[in-house]
Formats: C-alpha cells, sequence, structure tokens
C-alpha cells in the first residue's frame, strides 16, 4: 500500500506557504481590515462569531442534506427513464439542457413567487444545482454497458428489468460516483446560493448565504473571509462522505478505487 504521508504534507505545506504570503501581503502594504484582513483578524472574527456560524453553518447543512439527496433520488429515476431508449433521450434532454442552462439568478424570482422565501425555496435552488451531472453521468453509465455482457444477458432470457437491475445499474456505479462527486461540490454553492437570494433569518441567525449579506452590508470583511471558510468545510465534509461511499461500493472491483489500496 502506498504511503499517504505526501497526500498530507504536500497540501498542508502549500496551505501554510499561502497563509505566510497572506500574512506578509497585508504586514508590507498595510491594507485597511475592510479590504484585506490578515489571517490572525479573520481567525478572530471567526472566534467572536462562532456562535452565529455554527448555527447558520447548521442551517446550511440542513438545505444541503435535504437538496442534496432529492436531487440523488430524481436523477436517479430520471436516468432510467432515459436510458430506455434514443427516442425518450432526444425527447426530453434538450428540455434538460434548457433548465440547466437557465440562470439561476433568474430561476429564483419564480420560485420566491411561488413559495415565499425561506426553506423551501432554498431547498429547490440546491436541488436544480445539483441534479444535472447526476442525471448526465448516470445516464451516461447506463446506455454504456459493455455490448458483449447485454448479449448474454439475452441469451440467457433475463428478463428487461434483470438486465437493468442486475448489468446495467451495477456497470453504471462507476459513472454515478463521478457525478455524485461534482453534484456534491455544487450542492453547498447551491444551498449557499439559495439562501443568499432566498433565504431568511426565520426568527434565528439564517443561513450562510443569509450571513454574507447581513456581514458584507456591516463591512465586517473578516466575518466575511470566516463564513467562506465555514462554506468550504461544509463542502469538504460532503465530498470526502460521498468519496469515502464511492469507495466503499467500488474498491474492490474497480480500477480507479482500487489503486488508492495498492
Amino acid at each position: 500500500m502506498k504511503s499517504r504521508w505526501p497526500s498530507i504534507l504536500l497540501p498542508t505545506a502549500v496551505g501554510l506557504a499561502a497563509l505566510g504570503l497572506w500574512s506578509l501581503v497585508c504586514h508590507i502594504f498595510k491594507l485597511p481590515i475592510y479590504v484585506l484582513p490578515s489571517p490572525l483578524e479573520v481567525l478572530a472574527a471567526a472566534r467572536d462569531e462562532r456562535a452565529v456560524l455554527i448555527e447558520a453553518g447548521l442551517n446550511t447543512a440542513l438545505v444541503t442534506l435535504l437538496g442534496f439527496p432529492l436531487a440523488v433520488i430524481v436523477s436517479a429515476g430520471l436516468s432510467l427513464l432515459l436510458s430506455l431508449s434514443r427516442s425518450v433521450r432526444a425527447s426530453l434532454f434538450p428540455y434538460l439542457m434548457a433548465l440547466q442552462m437557465t440562470p439561476i439568478i433568474v430561476v429564483t424570482p419564480i420560485l420566491l413567487i411561488w413559495f415565499g422565501s425561506g426553506l423551501v425555496s432554498t431547498i429547490l435552488i440546491t436541488f436544480l444545482v445539483s441534479f444535472f451531472p447526476l442525471v448526465v453521468n448516470t445516464t451516461q453509465g447506463l446506455i454504456s454497458t459493455d455490448e458483449h455482457l447485454v448479449e448474454l444477458f439475452r441469451m440467457s432470457k433475463a428478463s428487461h428489468w434483470q438486465e437493468i437491475l442486475l448489468l446495467r445499474v451495477p456497470a453504471a456505479l462507476p459513472y454515478f460516483f463521478t457525478g455524485l462527486r461534482i453534484s456534491a461540490i455544487l450542492a453547498p454553492i447551491g444551498a449557499v446560493a439559495g439562501d443568499f437570494f432566498a433565504g431568511n433569518s426565520n426568527g434565528g441567525v439564517g443561513g450562510l448565504g443569509f450571513r454574507t449579506v447581513i456581514y458584507s452590508a456591516q463591512l465586517k470583511t473578516p466575518a466575511l473571509f470566516a463564513t467562506a471558510g465555514v462554506c468550504c468545510l461544509l463542502g469538504f465534509v460532503l465530498v470526502s462522505a460521498v468519496y469515502w461511499l464511492g469507495w466503499l461500493c467500488l474498491h474492490r472491483w474497480h480500477d480507479a478505487y482500487a489503486r488508492n489500496d495498492r
């Protein structure tokens, strides 16, 4: 098994070098704190705002954990539908492309009219941002099954659903997890963007997007940097969980995951 130390030490060294350069720039150019705070000032803001940031982070995590699984469920069903025939794909795929190419800033006012500001709108925005990579990758996996194996199943008198569940779905798993990782990156971004455009405090502090609006209006730049850090942490946790799930499902038989064990 390969040593994992380089994968830990190299990013750590680059991160420390970046922090050192950041501190040096702030020290040399004496930039105002509202333009570019130093790392220590960001840490101080994170400490002072920790209660607010924790609650906001939990609210954004809730939106992510509702919108992201919804995208997974809908995209899985839609991918199965699209894999049925070329005619189905030709009929539906242009409309999926049109939906994906419509800017979320245009869709948001429509959702606000229909559902108002708050949890439902932010969940739907997270869903819309997340589901397209899953549909594309999973559908591609379902229609890319080895034709020799498909013929073998048909020669063995397997039913259509046996072919899908026992052959095409397992063969599509690597494609599915590729789309899942992409969507796991996009889901927290969608949750923060949804909260930015359609969130509210609901008697508390709101989510990270809502806090971004507040800190920006107050010119609390160190707190904005701290908020960005919490957003990144949320994304890393979700992507790591998805990667671990993919490894758990595929490392025994798929080369891309098995190589990491050697």
